[in-house]
């Protein structure tokens, strides 16, 4: 069932019979029957819904543990190293996927999107936050997560003509001004060459989030994330052999770890859920989940990177939370 269909595909009909006044005042049977959507019509749509947001939120927590796995690989592998090894190993397990269930290619209208996906979340945001992971802390670089939901919606808007309400605009903004300004104030926010990687990703991957989702309506969402993949596997190869040579290495368990994690975790399992969520709920609304990524990476920081959480850490939770609430309230 597509986002925008109503409950009976003959609902136009009981519009056209209304009142010159448009109340709707007649009180006939077929007229109540066409123009108030059926129970389990309604049923179905919630379900749908539902599970959409508890898909997309999985990829939020997916998300989350990005920055920390990437600050645990970049103990014993050089930056260019994670980023082509992360998408090598991705790119076997979905190229494995696509070959087992004999998937065709997608058809030819849908390459630039996939391209767009591969350019803004298999290349883009990797490489672009992986290199600002050198001289920014994960609590500072958690400012380009605060900011990524209002620049998917954004994109969106250009991309599909979707326009969200003006409370989800305000909701929006409120909540990554919370976010923003909890993250700048914890690390100082001085800008330099780590918040301009920062930024250029929030771009890239606003750009690839919103194709992301939009194919995700045509294909699964695995499959979306599983082309891109294999798209520039050539190139992740070859880049994967030259930054071994170059780079030095050292596997530790926590190199391991993170890698194993950002290749399969962050860069296919958790692209696959986010994309089945955007496609059920809508990009817009969808996004506005990633307003709680930022504290939950603070949390796994203090967890997995023995950072101090900061005492305003849990009253900030809560407001973005609210802000997360609105937004799922209001319609564009």
């Amino acid at each position: 069932m597509k986002d925008n269909d109503s409950a009976t595909a003959t609902a136009t009909i009981a519009v056209s019979t209304r009142d010159t006044g448009g109340q709707g005042t007649t009180t006939s049977a077929a007229s109540v029957g066409l123009d108030t959507p059926t129970a389990p019509a309604a049923t179905a749509r919630g379900a749908l819904l539902g599970r959409g947001a508890l898909l997309a939120a999985l990829g939020v927590a997916a998300f989350s543990l990005t920055f920390p796995g990437t600050a645990w690989a970049l103990e014993g592998m050089g930056p260019w190293t994670v980023v082509m090894l992360r998408s090598v190993l991705a790119a076997v397990v979905a190229g494995g996927a696509l070959a087992v269930f004999r998937v065709r290619l997608p058809e030819r209208r849908h390459w630039a999107g996939i391209a767009v996906v591969a350019g803004g979340v298999v290349l883009g945001f990797p490489l672009l936050t992986t290199l600002a992971l050198q001289t920014s802390t994960t609590s500072h670089a958690a400012v380009v997560v605060g900011l990524l939901p209002l620049t998917t919606a954004a994109c969106s808007a250009v991309r599909t003509g979707v326009r969200p309400s003006r409370t989800f605009w305000i909701a929006s903004l409120v909540g990554a001004v919370i976010v923003i300004g909890f993250a700048v104030q914890q690390s100082g926010g001085a800008p330099g060459r780590g918040d301009l990687l920062l930024f250029a990703a929030l771009l890239v991957c606003a750009a690839g989030y919103t194709e992301g989702g939009r194919l995700a309506r045509h294909m699964p969402g695995w499959q979306v994330i599983g082309w891109a993949l294999v798209l520039v596997l050539p190139v992740t190869v070859a880049g994967a052999a030259l930054a071994l040579s170059a780079e030095p290495l050292r596997l530790t368990a926590h190199s391991v770890g993170g890698l194993l994690w950002l290749a399969f975790g962050s860069q296919f399992l958790g692209m696959v859920v986010w994309y089945r969520g955007m496609a059920a709920i809508g990009i817009h609304k969808a996004s506005q989940l990633q307003l709680a990524q930022p504290l939950l990476t603070l949390i796994w920081s203090v967890l997995l990177l023995g950072e101090r959480l900061p005492p305003a850490a849990p009253a900030a939770a809560l407001a973005v939370l609210a802000c997360i609430a609105v937004t799922q309230r209001a319609r564009g």
